[in-house]
Formats: C-alpha cells, sequence, structure tokens
C-alpha cells in the first residue's frame, strides 16, 4: 500500500474503535432491506452511524484490499456534524477522524 492508503486504513480502524467507544457499533447486522435505500447516506433506511458501519467502512475497505480507485471526493464530516449536533454525545474525535478521511480523499492526488 502507497502513503495514502495506509493513512487512510489506519484512520477507518480508528473511526471503528472510536466508535465503538461511543457504543454507536452494532453487534446485529441490518435487514437486507436497509441496503436497498437510494437516498444519500441511506438516510431512509440507517441512522448515520450504521451507514459508517454497514456502508462506508466495508467499501473503503473493499476498495483498499482490491487496490481500486478512491473516491476524488468526500464530505462525510458535514453530515456527521449534522447528524451529531443535537446529541449530547462526546464525538469530537469521530469528527475529528471523519474529517481526516475527507481530507485525505479529497486532497490532489
Amino acid at each position: 500500500m502507497e502513503s495514502l492508503e495506509i493513512s487512510i486504513s489506519s484512520a477507518l480502524m480508528d473511526i471503528e474503535a472510536e466508535m465503538h467507544r461511543l457504543n454507536l457499533w452494532a453487534d446485529q447486522p441490518l435487514p437486507v432491506e436497509a441496503f436497498t435505500s437510494e437516498q444519500p447516506f441511506c438516510i431512509d433506511t440507517m441512522d448515520f452511524p450504521q451507514w459508517l458501519q454497514f456502508v462506508f467502512l466495508p467499501r473503503m475497505h473493499d476498495l483498499l484490499e482490491s487496490s481500486s480507485p478512491l473516491p476524488d471526493t468526500c464530505q462525510i464530516a458535514p453530515m456527521a456534524e449534522m447528524y451529531f449536533a443535537e446529541m449530547r454525545l462526546d464525538c469530537q474525535e469521530l469528527l475529528k477522524l471523519l474529517n481526516r478521511i475527507d481530507e485525505l480523499l479529497s486532497a490532489p492526488r
């Protein structure tokens, strides 16, 4: 893996660890119907942490493992900020990590 891929992989692992720390990690898989959404972030079938766990993280790991092209841009942090805005949850570290993913994927290559 190149440096960018290593940085992204590390950030993805940190996101998962932080989600566990915040008790945002689901122990049970989602029903198949939850994945049929055509909306951004599957907003009509999942909450944001579920989308991170079941869609974004696996997709990014798959891209890295297969050496497939990575997205040219990423804007996950703004959605996370909106989702967590009214929660009483110390999620600043998670937001920082999601910002890091946005920066890594959106930086010129």
